[in-house]
């Protein structure tokens, strides 16, 4: 029984693979040196996906430092059930609540942006549309039959698919998603939705190494002053050697 699924879990995600490899990745603009952008996108991140995703490798009190926000602000404004500064961005949710509601615990969401990349996530979260046979009344193009409600449609709104018909090689008919179309605006324009979800992955992208931004800064540092000793090796070796040449 085991085996037989498996089997069943192997061949749908192959099948999810499979779909996401053929749908075109839109490109997200990652700046981590952007500290508006990734500010914001805490903010989107804390308000709508940290009610259900945690993600504990990363400490409210670094992201502080980082992000350059006060810790009373972070305090006041991105910690809501009790966490104290120093703790990991977890959730309050139990297990086996999860497990009831969503049929899975929702995954933690640390080092998500490291294992699918940003381009991946930036086209998920626009890729939502009207599907009214599947559990929360929504699909993905990216990733088909998924089980996560779309939590920011109020901020995006409704899609729904234009489909078209495409000819398989036997002469039958399939009709595909060519686009996504708005039926129901949200809060946010579409271009202003785009931002939006630009500074989340952003800040999903920093969340995943928090320490990238002091890594590359010390890396230009530390070639710099590899060049500055080439320089004095390279005058050093001609005084030592001037008597011999």
């Amino acid at each position: 029984m085991k085996t037989l699924l498996g089997l069943i879990i192997v061949l749908l995600s192959s099948q999810t693979m499979a779909a996401s490899s053929q749908h075109k990745l839109e490109s997200a603009t990652i700046d981590l040196g952007n500290k508006p952008s990734l500010q914001r996108g805490a903010k989107y991140f804390v308000n709508y996906c940290l009610s259900c995703h945690s993600a504990k490798q990363l400490r409210y009190s670094r992201m502080a430092k980082d992000l350059e926000i006060p810790s009373e602000l972070v305090e006041l404004n991105l910690m809501f059930t009790g966490e104290k500064i120093f703790d990991g961005m977890d959730i309050s949710m139990r297990a086996k609540d999860a497990e009831k509601w969503f049929g899975v615990n929702p995954p933690d969401l640390s080092l998500i942006a490291r294992s699918r990349g940003a381009d991946w996530l930036y086209t998920y979260l626009k890729s939502f549309y009207v599907d009214v046979s599947r559990p929360f009344g929504v699909n993905n193009t990216l990733f088909p039959m998924v089980g996560m409600p779309h939590v920011l449609s109020d901020l995006q709104g409704l899609q729904e698919p234009v489909y078209i018909d495409v000819k398989r090689e036997d002469g039958s008919v399939k009709q595909v998603i060519e686009k996504l179309e708005i039926v129901q605006p949200g809060k946010m324009t579409p271009r202003e939705y785009d931002q939006a979800m630009n500074d989340l992955v952003n800040f999903m992208v920093y969340m995943g190494e928090p320490a990238q931004m002091e890594r590359k800064a010390m890396g230009w540092k530390v070639l710099a002053f590899i060049l500055l000793m080439i320089v004095i090796f390279y005058y050093l070796k001609k005084e030592y050697w001037k008597d011999i040449h």
